[in-house]
């Protein structure tokens, strides 16, 4: 039923406006409460459907994003992400366990990560807009850690996220997928 409702909506609100665009924050990393944040996004014409691929396919990444190595799944899914992941990677220079916490096919991808020093939430929003997609990373994180990072290296991380959309633009467009549904025809 909820397909047929947003497929309703899409033809005649467009679909950004009938999804919920907001990150949904568990109370413990709200960005107006934790030690760190950073918001990154960029837009990409590619489908919803190219974007997810590419993002689900977690033990890729290392190939064409420099900030993720050693991705490997521990639970669920295979070599994709699914709803009850939980995966081990190497980013910023240490070792992670993140699990997944919200996961909406084409929409929406959050993870938890974890460790003594510092927790983090990480979520990806995939928005439709005419002609591909808005793509929306923000990171909020927590834990003493954070004071260095934030002191030290503030803008690596949303440098990180920089180039981890900018590489994703460019994979999800070199598919040649730009034309993918009838929501953007008026």
């Amino acid at each position: 039923m909820k397909t047929i409702i947003v497929v309703s909506m899409c033809l005649f609100a467009g679909w950004a406006e009938a999804q919920d665009t907001s990150i949904h924050w568990p109370d413990k990393y709200n960005p107006a409460t934790s030690k760190f944040y950073v918001h990154n996004e960029i837009e990409i014409a590619a489908s919803p459907e190219r974007i997810w691929s590419i993002l689900l396919d977690a033990e890729a990444w290392p190939k064409w994003y420099k900030g993720a190595q050693d991705v490997r799944m521990v639970k669920g899914g295979g070599p994709t992400l699914s709803e009850n992941s939980v995966f081990e990677w190497k980013t910023m220079g240490m070792q992670f366990e993140s699990t997944i916490q919200e996961f909406e096919a084409n929409q929406r991808l959050s993870w938890e990560s974890k460790k003594k020093s510092i927790q983090g939430y990480h979520a990806w929003l995939i928005i439709p807009i005419p002609g591909g997609c808005r793509v929306i990373t923000d990171e909020s994180q927590n834990g003493w850690l954070t004071f260095f990072e934030k002191t030290f290296q503030g803008k690596k991380l949303k440098r990180l996220h920089d180039v981890w959309l900018s590489e994703l633009k460019k994979r999800a467009e070199a598919s040649g997928v730009t034309s993918y549904s009838t929501c953007f025809q008026y």
